[in-house]
């Protein structure tokens, strides 16, 4: 029996950072960091997320410590719709982490997993208003 694959759907604000990461990266004379990145999106990470959409651990498995974030939780939380803040998880892959949630079959005629923002491992915090329909 194959293995159901899900969608990997790439949202507006994914590809705004990536290009923002693209910018960056040609600035600091990096091109090929960026052309690494798009190599390993195609080669791995899309693919294992197509098989395996909840390989991310949950976003909300270790709380936010710091005041500001635990307020932007706490401001947004009524607007997300039930279950909604499980669905979110964060996949690491090198120095990059993406945020995406899944979507299953139950709610679309297949299931997807859509990539919501991606950034390097040391940038502070997701947007999540803006990023997820789901949070207004």
């Amino acid at each position: 029996m194959a293995d159901r694959l899900y969608r990997v759907e790439l949202t507006a604000s994914f590809l705004e950072r990536l290009d923002a990461i693209e910018a960056f990266l040609v600035a600091a004379d990096a091109g090929f960091a960026f052309d690494k990145l798009l190599d390993e999106l195609r080669a791995k990470v899309i693919p294992n997320l197509r098989r395996f959409p909840r390989i991310g651990r949950r976003y909300l498995a270790n709380p936010p410590q710091s005041v500001e974030a635990l307020a932007q939780l706490a401001a947004i939380a009524d607007q997300f719709t039930a279950g909604a803040p499980d669905a979110l998880r964060e996949y690491l892959h090198g120095d990059y982490l993406m945020l995406y949630t899944v979507v299953d079959a139950t709610t679309q005629a297949s299931g997807a997993v859509c990539l919501l923002s991606i950034r390097h491992h040391r940038q502070l915090c997701f947007d999540f208003a803006r990023l997820w329909p789901g949070a207004r």
